[in-house]
């Protein structure tokens, strides 16, 4: 009698089963993920090597503070700012074309760069290191992103004349060993934490939300919203259109 209790308390349940197969599934995720995010310290620290002999591949465009306002006592404070918002465009040569189609024929037209916007949560974050005098030549403005649906904010400079492009050779002068079986598992790693359904796992389990990207940002204004714009009439508004008809 005693055997036939130990043994009911020693079988598991349906639910107990299939709960203690999704933790172990869980787990070895988790396993996953913590063992792709130490490869990809693993290449990023990966030491660059000198080359022997430097080649050119190509040129790249970037911007530079003026001569007349480098010279001007603020010359050392907007090479400040410019570090943070530089851009820098390669091309196979100084032109720098890209194709574009007119009236079923491909031209070439010149290819525009603009100094980088910088965004609501570089705005607040230290490490950026915006000070309040830089944050004065800086303004607010919204760009409707389709991913999220929503406005997002961003932070343009306002003075862009007082920094002009320049281009120069794309010299080659180092290369970051390759490391083949690391590579090799970067790759198997990220392949299976891309699927579907383990995204979706990771989502939930790690991040804490099963769709983080349908979060509404605390500073967007609420008339903003698409949804909210197409029902801005109000109740005596509607009832009054419904009279005319």
């Amino acid at each position: 009698m005693e055997k036939d209790n130990l043994l009911s308390f020693r079988l598991r349940g349906l639910r107990s089963r299939k709960r203690r197969i999704r933790k172990d599934v869980e787990k070895q995720i988790r396993k996953k993920y913590r063992r792709n995010d130490e490869l990809w310290d693993i290449r990023r620290n990966t030491p660059w090597v000198p080359l022997q002999k430097p080649y050119q591949r190509g040129f790249v465009r970037y911007f530079v503070v003026r001569e007349d306002v480098k010279r001007s006592k603020d010359g050392d404070f907007f090479e400040g700012i410019l570090n943070k918002i530089n851009t820098y465009m390669y091309s196979e040569n100084r032109q720098f074309l890209k194709k574009k189609r007119k009236s079923g024929r491909r031209i070439y037209v010149e290819r525009t760069q603009k100094l980088k916007h910088v965004s609501s949560y570089s705005w607040s974050d230290p490490k950026f290191g915006l000070t309040p005098r830089e944050r004065q030549y800086f303004l607010k403005k919204e760009e409707y992103c389709s991913i999220r649906k929503a406005y997002v904010p961003y932070y343009e400079f306002t003075e862009s004349w007082r920094f002009t492009l320049r281009t120069r050779p794309n010299m080659i002068t180092h290369y970051k060993p390759v490391n083949f079986e690391l590579e090799k598992e970067c790759a198997e790693l990220g392949a299976y934490l891309r699927q579907y359904k383990i995204v979706g796992i990771i989502h939930k389990t790690i991040y804490g939300k099963s769709y983080p990207w349908k979060r509404k940002r605390d500073d967007m204004e609420l008339i903003k919203s698409r949804k909210y714009v197409t029902c801005m009439l109000s109740a005596t508004e509607i009832a009054e259109s419904l009279e005319d008809l």
